[in-house]
């Protein structure tokens, strides 16, 4: 019996999990799945027909906002790593005993909605707020020249609300360089730069790896920030699904726009972890 007991103890353990991704994830998608090979309306109902044009008819359609969705994404990750890594640095290295305060500031925002968070920006971006104002007192903008509905307020409030989710990864692999190693680079006679060339970066890369991943993804797909920030020339693919969904009542189409968003972040994420070297990566972080 005892015997027994061990060998169906790991499958136990594993099962509150399961169950939670069966119900919460394998479900739902098969759902969305079937949806998106539906047709019909919400008046006579939908069925399943096996309609996959659905999918080339949704690209079609909508590849201008799922295309700019990824390039929102990619800068505002790129614009995250560089403001993170300094902080993340910063912090592992010279925090000292205040690391932990450090550490509860960068996530004190998020005990603030996300919306909230995101109306904040706008007030901050808007025409008479701390930004423009006082440079249009000063004359060093024009009074034509606007943030609010531009790219440049949509990216900069995927940086502010998904900034953390890039500080936090890299702090970690920042903090599991031991000191020595460093030291051994100086004694070696490399300067600052090229001991954090050399030495520093490649052992912080799986922190900038996970970051990136923690990030684009949620920022490629994200509808809050372009609704409240953007205009109609900056609408995200988020805000289309979301419109397709909650205001058409056009589900086929909104599920198979979320399975093709889906298709393309993976499909980025496997060609920047194999453009990264994901086995040189965590080899690194095995070191």
């Amino acid at each position: 019996m005892s015997l027994f007991r061990r060998r169906l103890a790991p499958y136990l353990l594993v099962l509150p999990g399961g169950v939670w991704l069966l119900l919460f994830f394998a479900i739902p998608m098969i759902t969305m799945l079937s949806l998106s090979l539906q047709q019909g309306d919400i008046v006579s109902g939908y069925r399943f027909t096996g309609h996959w044009q659905t999918y080339l008819d949704s690209v079609e359609a909508y590849h201008t906002q799922l295309v700019r969705s990824l390039v929102y994404g990619a800068i505002a990750s790129l614009a995250m790593a560089v403001l993170a890594f300094p902080v993340a640095y910063w912090i592992a290295f010279h925090g000292g005993k205040r690391k932990p305060t450090y550490l509860f500031l960068i996530l004190l925002p998020f005990f603030v909605s996300f919306v909230l968070r995101t109306i904040s920006w706008r007030q901050i971006l808007t025409d008479e707020g701390p930004v423009l104002h006082p440079l249009r007192e000063l004359g060093l903008v024009s009074a034509s020249f606007h943030l609010i509905g531009t790219p440049f307020a949509v990216i900069a409030g995927l940086v502010y609300n998904f900034l953390p989710f890039m500080v936090l990864p890299i702090y970690v692999a920042l903090e599991r360089i031991d000191p020595r190693v460093v030291e051994a680079a100086r004694d070696l006679y490399a300067g600052p730069a090229t001991a954090f060339r050399r030495v520093i970066f490649p052992l912080a890369l799986p922190g900038v790896f996970a970051g990136v991943l923690l990030t684009f993804v949620p920022a490629s797909s994200d509808y809050v920030n372009s609704s409240v920030l953007g205009s109609s020339d900056t609408t995200m693919i988020g805000q289309v699904i979301q419109a397709q969904y909650l205001q058409n009542s056009d589900y086929p189409t909104a599920s198979a726009l979320s399975f093709v968003l889906m298709a393309v972040l993976l499909i980025g994420i496997f060609a920047y972890a194999r453009l990264l070297g994901t086995e040189d990566v965590m080899k690194v972080a095995a070191r």
